[in-house]
């Protein structure tokens, strides 16, 4: 078992218990009621309880004992640094479209961790492959019943995933999904096409097993996402992956819809969906917002593009101005991939009086692509691309390039060295309304007449 080093709190939300107790940030808890929490998982268990026996290191290094009463289930307000306290489990396949593996040299060491593990899964929906847990990982989802996790399947045929993720035990999925269904525990599964090798029958063959967990009153297989595979200029030379092209888009697209009635008219779900860039890559028309049902797969990519549009004509015809004062010019960048589907979101915004909003729509220099999601691209992208150009008042950055709770972009380069470069005020949105936001805090005072809608 990997050591359980003590759980470092990086901020105690004011007023909370944690606050009235003393917690402080730098301090660490190094048991509850006896226990040493392995992970994010263990501390939310463990507090549930009323009374709470709390050993904590502080930050100058004394330990003490703190004793807690509270009421069942109420938050104690801390926050850790990390989600796990003991060491990551990493993925031994060898998947040649690993996006680790596609990487540059010479970024940090953490960059180069490829995890597999379930408890990320579980608390932030990342994917794991089953294939690196050891016989008390699986008794631990079993008896705290985690769940829903999400899996890479890719195909269900032993040959086939054995042979994309270079793993002999990559051939137990079906078992291991028949496992999650004795025990009525969910999973969502991703199965990334590759042409060639898992496409045409076999992506058929792996849509219908996959489907055929969908039935009882806890469907095993909640939803199966399609995504196309993602390659870098950075991959090995000698792998045996080539792209999905317009025609093999289109070919995927009729594929699965056709499936997804199939399965509708028989399970009243889809329960399989493409994600958006099928549709990009194949010059396609989006589905209706109707066809994603609950969106049981927006940040693998299902839907997340009609899903901010509609949030958008929401939040417009709520909040956005009629005009602005004094007036303003902002830059949007987005990925080249979604630069037609965004288009009237910027001709409702230049609607505004006073305002100018100018998409860019960029592709990856970075990674070597010439249709890129704006997830993907990089600080070297925008340098690339923007660099002596005249960006206006401010930089418009959606957050899902940078990643996960930092300024940082996927190639390491950080929003001040950008913001710098560029010689303009970078504003990372998270959402429609930080964008909404941000024009009125760079264009200083705004008129709340309700912009028209037309």
């Amino acid at each position: 078992m990997s050591e359980i080093k003590p759980a470092k709190i990086t901020s105690v939300i004011p007023e909370s218990i944690a606050a009235e107790v003393g917690f402080e940030a730098g301090d660490a808890i190094v048991s509850i009621n006896g226990i040493k929490p392995r992970d994010l998982i263990d501390y939310q268990f463990l507090c549930a309880d009323e009374i709470l026996e709390i050993e904590v290191l502080d930050k100058h290094g004394k330990i003490h004992q703190v004793e807690i009463e509270k009421d069942y289930d109420q938050d104690l307000g801390i926050e850790f640094g990390t989600a796990l306290f003991d060491n990551l489990i990493q993925c031994n396949n060898r998947c040649p479209f690993c996006f680790i593996d596609q990487q540059p040299p010479g970024k940090r060491s953490s960059l180069y961790l490829k995890d597999d593990d379930y408890r990320l899964s579980f608390l932030y929906g990342s994917y794991l492959t089953l294939t690196n847990l050891p016989t008390r990982e699986w008794q631990r989802i079993e008896q705290m019943r985690l769940s829903p996790l999400y899996i890479s399947v890719h195909a269900t045929e032993p040959e086939i995933r054995i042979r994309l993720l270079k793993n002999s035990r990559a051939g137990e999925i079906l078992e291991q999904i028949k496992w999650f269904q004795a025990r009525r525990l969910q999973i969502h599964a991703q199965v990334v096409v590759c042409p060639g090798i898992n496409d045409g029958s076999h992506l058929e063959r792996t849509l219908r097993d996959l489907a055929s967990f969908y039935m009882g009153e806890v469907p095993t297989v909640a939803s199966v996402a399609v995504v196309p595979v993602g390659l870098t200029r950075f991959r090995p030379s000698q792998d045996e992956l080539i792209p999905v092209t317009r025609e093999k888009a289109r070919e995927v697209i009729g594929q699965v819809e056709m499936l997804g009635q199939e399965f509708k008219q028989k399970y009243d779900s889809r329960v399989v969906w493409l994600a958006d860039e099928w549709f990009l890559i194949g010059g396609e028309e989006l589905p209706a917002q109707e066809e994603y049902e609950e969106y049981p797969q927006i940040d693998n990519g299902v839907g997340s593009i009609r899903l901010f549009m509609k949030e958008f004509n929401q939040v417009a015809n709520k909040l956005l101005p009629a005009k602005i004062y004094p007036e303003k010019t902002l830059t949007w960048v987005v990925g080249n991939a979604v630069e037609k589907a965004f288009t009237p979101l910027v001709d409702r915004l230049n609607k505004v009086e006073g305002l100018r909003v100018n998409m860019v729509a960029l592709y990856s220099d970075y990674w070597g692509q010439n249709i890129t999601v704006t997830g993907l691209l990089t600080g070297h992208d925008l340098l690339y691309h923007l660099k002596g150009k005249d960006l206006g008042d401010g930089l418009l950055l959606p957050s899902i390039m940078l990643k996960h709770g930092e300024l940082v972009f996927l190639d390491d380069m950080t929003v001040a060295q950008v913001s710098k470069e560029l010689d303009v005020r970078i504003l990372p949105v998270a959402g429609v309304e930080d964008l909404i936001r941000d024009l009125g805090e760079v264009g200083g005072n705004m008129d709340h007449t309700i912009a028209n809608s037309s």
